[in-house]
C-alpha cells in the first residue's frame, strides 16, 4: 500500500500516479483504476507512452555520464574529499530498474487492448446503484471496497483460493481518496464527524491486499487535513508514505538555489514486512523534476552560496579588519576576532 501525499495543486502527483499505472500496463498487470473527479477512461487515455528503445536510453546515459565528468574536471576539489566516492544525482542505464516513459506522448490504444482493466467511477455508481446505510463507514468508501474485493475474487487474485489459471498481478489505483468527491469532510473540518472513515478503510484494504496478489496506490491531499492525529493514522496503516511538495507558489520557486528542481520528495515510511525495525534510506534529500519528456527524482545538491550579498558582506569585513589594523589598534582587532571565532 503505497500512500501519496499530493501536492497544493495536484500536478504532480498525477503524473506519479499515471506512472505507476502505466508500468503496471508495459508488465502486463491487470488494473484497476477508481476516483471520483475524473473518469477512469479518460485516465487511462492519458497515460505517458513508454519508451522501449534501447539506444534512446543509452544515448540519456552517455550524455549524463559526459556532463558529470565535464562537471568533476571543471571544480578543484580539496583533497579530503578527492578519494570520497562520487555521488550520482540520477540512477544511469547500468542501475536499470522498470521502464521509462515519455510525457510528450500518449499510450497506443493497442498497448491499453493488451491487457485487462477495470474502473470505479463514483458519480456512476451513486446514480446505478441504491443508497446504502452503513453506520461504520462512509459509503462511496464501502462500495469501493466491495469492488476491489469483487474483482480479486473472481478474477483469481485471492491469494488464500488455489490459483486455477496463469498468476497475474492486480495493480490497484485510488485517485484524491479523502476529498469532499469522495464524501469525506476531513479535508473541510478540524473536527469531521467521522474521522474514521478513512481509516477504517485502509486498514480493510491492507487486509485484502496481503491475502491477494495485488498492489495499490493512493493519492490523498494530505495538506487539507488540519487533523494531525487522523494523518498519523493513515501513516501507520500504510506501508510506503511518499510526499511531493511542489515549488508553485512558495518562495523556493523563485529561489536561485531551487532552480534546476520544480519540488521536493519527502520519504516519510519504507516498509519492511515481517520485521520489529522500519527500513531506513540511505538518502532523505530526494528531489523532482519535470523535463520536456521525462519527471526524474534525483538527490538533492544545492550549488555554493555565491550570492551578492554573502561577497558584499565578507568584503565590507575584510575592510573593517584593514581599517583597524592601519590605525594601530592591530592587537585589539586581532583578539576581538579571536573571542569571535
Amino acid at each position: 500500500l503505497v500512500f501519496t501525499e499530493e501536492d497544493k495543486y495536484s500536478l504532480y502527483s498525477n503524473l506519479l500516479f499515471k506512472y505507476f499505472l502505466a508500468e503496471g500496463v508495459v508488465c502486463g498487470h491487470d488494473l484497476f483504476v477508481a476516483s471520483a473527479k475524473e473518469h477512469p477512461d479518460n485516465i487511462l487515455k492519458e497515460l505517458p507512452a513508454p519508451l522501449l528503445d534501447d539506444n534512446y536510453r543509452n544515448k540519456l546515459g552517455e550524455e549524463t555520464t559526459a556532463k558529470s565528468e565535464d562537471f568533476q574536471d571543471s571544480m578543484k576539489i580539496a583533497w579530503r574529499y578527492q578519494n570520497l566516492p562520487k555521488m550520482e544525482a540520477s540512477p544511469t542505464t547500468s542501475t536499470k530498474f522498470g521502464h521509462y516513459y515519455d510525457l510528450s506522448k500518449k499510450m497506443s490504444p493497442e498497448l491499453l487492448q493488451s491487457i485487462k482493466w477495470h474502473s470505479f467511477y463514483l458519480p456512476e455508481k451513486l446514480s446505478s446503484e441504491p443508497k446504502m446505510k452503513t453506520s461504520n463507514m462512509n459509503s462511496a468508501y464501502t462500495r469501493l471496497l466491495q469492488s476491489i474485493q469483487q474483482i480479486i475474487h473472481q478474477e483469481g487474485f485471492d491469494g488464500s483460493d488455489p490459483q486455477k489459471k496463469q498468476r497475474n498481478i492486480l495493480r490497484i489505483g485510488i485517485q484524491n481518496l479523502g476529498s469532499l468527491l469522495w464524501g469525506d469532510d476531513i479535508c473541510s473540518s478540524d473536527s469531521p464527524e467521522d474521522s474514521h472513515s478513512l481509516t477504517k478503510f485502509l486498514y480493510v484494504l491492507r487486509g485484502l491486499l496481503r491475502k491477494s496478489l495485488s498492489a495499490c496506490i493512493i493519492t490523498v491531499p494530505a495538506h487539507l487535513i488540519q487533523n494531525k492525529a487522523i494523518m498519523e493514522r493513515v501513516t501507520n496503516l500504510s506501508d510506503t508514505v511518499v510526499g511531493l511538495e511542489s515549488f508553485i507558489g512558495s518562495e523556493r520557486e523563485t529561489n536561485p538555489l531551487y532552480k534546476d528542481y520544480h519540488g521536493l520528495v519527502h520519504v516519510h515510511q519504507i516498509p519492511r514486512l515481517n520485521s520489529l525495525i522500519c527500513d531506513v534510506s540511505d538518502t532523505k534529500d530526494l528531489a523532482f523534476r519535470l523535463k520536456r519528456k521525462l519527471f526524474t527524482i534525483e538527490r538533492l545538491h544545492l550549488p555554493p552560496d555565491l550570492s551578492d550579498t554573502v561577497s558584499r558582506t565578507s568584503k565590507q569585513d575584510l575592510a573593517e579588519s584593514a581599517k583597524l589594523l592601519s590605525s594601530g589598534c592591530g592587537a585589539m582587532a586581532i583578539g576581538k576576532k579571536h573571542l569571535d571565532f
